[in-house]
């Protein structure tokens, strides 16, 4: 990933692959699990400080779509009746599976992105991967957010609930202890189609314009010149772009996440036919409840997980890997 100064292109494919695969072998560098591990700790790190500090307004927007009719006088006005009716502890509602469950998810995602996308490049070659590197970032972001999305959705479905009922239990470990035991292994993972059906998409998207927007702006600023100021703030602007773009992808299943989430289905219902009756009841329009909030919350998410994971990598010495953008 570019999330340090990308290479310096030669113009040529085919020494830019010499040029990168000589750099990766560095032994004075990280290799192997030493280096995916710091890129997963990197990502863990980004991600729980991100999503942590953004509680409240995931509080907000939740409660927006779960109760549009209450809640609709937009993101400061959800705000002011949330705090008026709970008390200002109530946007805070959450905080603990949401830092614990995306620590979990950033390791995955932006470790698995990683090395799914090194795996590309040998499956594929140097050249073949660069000359198709869009491909290359859609694949590696999707299947690094699908692991993990298995380790995220329990902690996701016990914020969910705890945030839409306030008095379902005192914190994550209350939560989580309540639902297994009234409603089983299962609960966890009935958003789970919705999740990858949200996730996955806001993953590629997230992954893929971030490193075009990066590689764009790296034509016009000199990359070796690049001070570290400089860097993290072109990751800052890449990122709020990205984060913008995939808010507005992965907006609907948000929205059916937190409906499907919010109560048990009826008995003998599957996650199916609870989806497609969901996706009826809220129509284009009401997939939509919370937009405002979102991007705002998503685009400064991905802004600053982009800026803190590229100056951890550059402070962990995670600089290993080829990379393929030009």
């Amino acid at each position: 990933m570019s999330a340090g100064v990308p290479p310096s292109s030669t113009g040529s494919v085919q020494l830019d692959a010499i040029k990168q695969t000589a750099a990766a072998a560095d032994p004075t560098k990280p290799q192997g699990i030493a280096l995916y591990s710091r890129f997963a700790f990197a990502g863990a790190v980004c991600c729980s400080v991100t999503h942590g500090a953004f509680t409240p307004v995931d509080v907000v927007k939740t409660r927006i779509q779960l109760d549009p009719v209450t809640y609709n006088r937009g993101l400061i006005g959800g705000f002011r009746q949330v705090i008026a009716s709970e008390g200002a502890g109530a946007v805070w509602t959450g905080f603990g599976p949401t830092a614990a469950g995306y620590f979990l998810q950033g390791a995955f995602k932006f470790g698995g992105y990683e090395f799914f996308k090194q795996q590309s490049i040998n499956m594929l070659g140097y050249e073949t991967a660069s000359n198709n590197r869009t491909a290359v970032y859609l694949a590696s972001s999707a299947c690094a957010e699908f692991i993990a999305d298995i380790a995220l959705c329990p902690l996701e479905a016990t914020r969910i609930r705890l945030v839409s009922e306030p008095t379902f239990a005192n914190g994550l470990v209350g939560g989580f202890a309540k639902i297994m035991k009234n409603e089983g292994v299962g609960a966890f993972y009935s958003g789970f189609g919705p999740i990858l059906f949200k996730q996955v998409p806001y993953t590629m998207a997230k992954f893929v314009v971030f490193e075009k927007v990066n590689e764009t702006v790296y034509q016009y600023v000199d990359k070796k010149s690049a001070s570290n100021g400089k860097q993290t703030a072109i990751n800052l602007g890449s990122g709020l772009i990205a984060g913008f773009a995939a808010a507005l992808v992965s907006q609907p299943a948000d929205t059916m996440l937190s409906k499907i989430n919010k109560t048990k289905g009826l008995p003998g219902e599957g996650t199916t036919s609870r989806l497609i009756k969901i996706a009826g009841e809220l129509g284009l329009r009401g997939s939509y409840a919370g937009i405002g909030a979102r991007l705002f919350m998503v685009g400064g998410l991905t802004a600053g997980q982009f800026a803190i994971y590229g100056d951890i990598k550059k402070a962990l010495g995670a600089t290993g890997g080829v990379e393929i953008a030009k």
